[in-house]
């Protein structure tokens, strides 16, 4: 069934991409098995970056106060692990030895405060960087040339993730300035996800499989549904890529932050959870509506996102704007969402067969987002009403 979504996951040790590093076959091999096995991303990532919401207005204050709402409200118990502060944590230079170092006015405590901070509540942490002379605000160096370096002070520091960016660069192959990061990183010995934020510039999801454990496929995101739905046009391109240790990005969730309707916000967190997309929440979880916090918290969509099987569900059919997503879970279940991009409401409707199941199978349905199972009148297929910029999401199980 899953090759109805997926043409086989990609081998990566027989990637043909060029590895900038001196490394023989076997070593190449190794690497790759340890990017896939190391447990920072058998499942998508999921957690909190700081950019969508304050971008430079960020400070340690805010980033405890949100460890400690991501428990509070219920979040961190169903995987919100990841506390990622973004861009404009760093000083504008360098000190005397070349470190990075935390900007005093904003982090007066230092990065590994902070992160024994958040480890101590069982939350992991993440930084920021960028794979060019300096980061996209032009606030704080990047790390291009002081790989190795910036590798070993973000170990130090109890770093467990590692966003890196592709601003003000050399003009040399984003593989070599990214490969060199990944090497340092797994040099540096401590397992922090690495997080390649190329923007889909050069493919990344031909290569960037070999070197990190997710990769940007678009430029970044707004929170409007113009944005997101264009967005995952172009993520879902790339779906035969991903798999249990590397992820396609579509960039950060939008949820919370205003520039969207109830429903709409429910549509993008439906895509990207079927999408096996990293679940980072991108608004002030301190202040977080109730509304906010049910999509949010809707486990039976986080589910779907870390579904064991690890396939990236795909657009099937769109006719209209009335558009049909679906891809393969484990025990031969299918997640399916019926989306409208349309102005207005609509039927749509989807036949076992177009999701990979038999015309004959009794299945049972189940609505994640009125969590009930559906009295099924047809037993060939559903069809349901869809508000405008709405969608329904579904798990199919064959009984």
């Amino acid at each position: 069934m899953a090759s109805r979504f997926v043409i086989g996951l990609v081998l990566l040790c027989f990637c043909k991409c060029t590895i900038s590093m001196n490394t023989s076959s076997k070593a190449r091999e190794d690497y790759i098995q340890f990017l896939i096995a190391n447990g920072v991303a058998r499942t998508p990532p999921m957690g909190w970056n700081s950019w969508n919401h304050f971008q430079c207005n960020i400070d340690e204050r805010t980033v405890k106060t949100t460890a400690d709402s991501l428990i509070s409200t219920g979040l961190a118990a169903l995987g919100y692990k990841y506390v990622n502060i973004d861009d404009c944590w760093a000083e504008e230079s360098r000190d005397r030895n070349g470190n990075l170092r935390a900007k005093s006015s904003t982090f007066p405590s230092g990065i590994k405060a902070l992160a024994d901070y958040v480890h101590a509540r069982g939350l992991k942490l993440g930084i920021y960087s960028d794979a060019g002379y300096s980061t996209c605000s032009k606030k704080m160096p990047g790390s291009l040339g002081h790989e190795q370096q910036d590798a070993s002070t973000f170990a130090q520091w109890g770093v467990d993730f590692l966003k890196y960016d592709n601003c003000y660069h050399d003009g040399s192959k984003p593989q070599e300035r990214y490969s060199r990061m990944s090497y340092a990183l797994h040099k540096a010995g401590r397992p922090i996800l690495y997080s390649i934020c190329e923007w889909g510039e050069e493919y990344p999801a031909k290569w960037a499989g070999q070197y990190g454990n997710a990769w940007r496929t678009t430029g970044d995101i707004k929170d409007s549904w113009e944005s997101v739905t264009s967005i995952a046009d172009e993520n879902n391109i790339w779906g035969r890529y991903a798999g249990p240790g590397r992820w396609n990005d579509p960039d950060m969730l939008e949820v919370g932050n205003g520039g969207m309707g109830l429903e709409e916000y429910r549509s993008h967190f439906s895509i990207w959870a079927l999408m096996k997309a990293p679940l980072l929440i991108g608004c002030d979880v301190r202040s977080a509506s109730r509304q906010t916090l049910s999509i949010l918290r809707n486990k039976e969509v986080i589910d779907v996102n870390q579904d064991p099987l690890g396939v990236q569900g795909r657009k099937i059919r769109s006719k209209a704007a009335l558009e049909i997503w679906a891809g393969p879970l484990s025990r031969k279940r299918v997640v399916v969402v019926l989306l409208n991009r349309s102005g207005s409401r609509a039927p749509i409707s989807v036949g076992w067969r177009e999701v990979g199941l038999s015309p004959s199978s009794s299945v049972i349905v189940r609505d994640l987002w009125m969590h009930s199972f559906v009295s099924m009148r047809k037993r060939y297929g559903i069809t349901a009403y869809v508000a405008p910029h709405a969608c329904k999401m579904y798990i199919l199980t064959p009984s």
